[in-house]
């Protein structure tokens, strides 16, 4: 079909299945939408204005007031990125609560197989449609019933050397096109230590399966480079590969997806915190550019 038609389908969709993951999101917060302060939208599904963030204030009957940021074409490491984005919105604005929704439907992208392009096969192998949502706030409010998760403390993003046209997206007339090279996660294993040392040196933690793991499963082959390069205990990302086998790659949710899986399994397995007993975590997002986002998390006892 043509890129009209597939525009069509993702301007009305993305944001309906943006909302049905920010109804459950806000639903578990337990409080008010009215006290949503900022609402922050990522897709790489479709470009249209007024934009994804607008049609989910109306569907969810947000208030007319709440401040809209609008995120097109980040790509897989976006995961990294929204959350980045938030925690200094609600670090710098007192009482801050940000809803953060990542939606993405692949009609934008689906095309059938090519001789000339092996690479566009792969991404319509591994690429799925999905949506999750989390409200980001800080100094949470205990007497409210207001029950964190994760911590976020610290954030970085890095373009890597020698990414250039590893993972490119371009929209056509044909629609979004992809392009992966072979060595993309020989580069991001290559790079990732450096990543992990800037973010947790301040931290004076150097190994890394002492670390909950929370990476963008990109595909097997990225997990697999990232566990042997860093010389991870299989388990470490274990909830990697269950997202992508279960959802597929989800672009910029998955990162949301993987962070609930941890969080409801910790607390099946009677662990003692958040992130598998662990107490600090690092969520990766790899995409576009070579680009990497790096987040430090900390979690919290399963008892709260």
């Amino acid at each position: 079909p043509s890129l009209d038609a597939r525009q069509d389908i993702v301007v009305v969709e993305v944001p309906k299945l943006g909302k049905e993951a920010a109804a459950k999101a806000i639903k578990e917060w337990g409080q008010p939408k009215s006290k949503i302060t900022h609402l922050l939208f990522c897709t790489t599904s479709g470009v249209d204005m007024p934009g994804a963030d607008y049609a989910i204030t109306k569907l969810l009957g947000l208030r007319p007031s709440v401040k809209r940021i609008m995120l097109y074409q980040q790509g897989c490491f976006a995961g990294g990125t929204v959350l980045r984005v938030a925690k200094d919105l609600a670090e710098n604005n007192r009482n801050a609560r940000v809803l953060v929704v990542c939606g993405e439907i692949t009609a934008v992208t689906f095309r059938g197989p090519s001789e000339t392009h092996l690479d566009s096969l792969v991404g319509q192998a591994l690429f799925a449609d999905g949506a999750a949502a989390v409200i980001v706030g800080a100094d949470p409010m205990p007497e409210a019933n207001e029950n964190p998760l994760f911590e976020l403390w610290w954030t970085g993003e890095t373009i890597l050397p020698d990414g250039d046209g590893a993972i490119d997206g371009h929209l056509r007339e044909v629609g979004l096109t992809f392009h992966l090279l072979k060595d993309v996660p020989g580069l991001i294993s290559k790079n990732i230590e450096k990543s992990l040392t800037e973010a947790f040196d301040q931290f004076g933690i150097t190994d890394w399966n002492e670390l909950f793991w929370i990476a963008h499963p990109g595909g097997p082959a990225i997990l697999d480079q990232v566990e042997s390069k860093l010389q991870l205990h299989p388990s470490k990302l274990h909830p990697s590969r269950h997202v992508l086998s279960e959802y597929g790659n989800m672009s910029s949710a998955c990162v949301l997806f993987i962070m609930d899986y941890m969080r409801k399994k910790s607390k099946e397995a009677a662990c003692a915190t958040t992130g598998e007993g662990f107490e600090w975590g690092v969520l990766f997002g790899f995409g576009p550019g070579l680009t990497v986002e790096t987040v430090v998390l900390r979690s919290v006892p399963c008892n709260k």
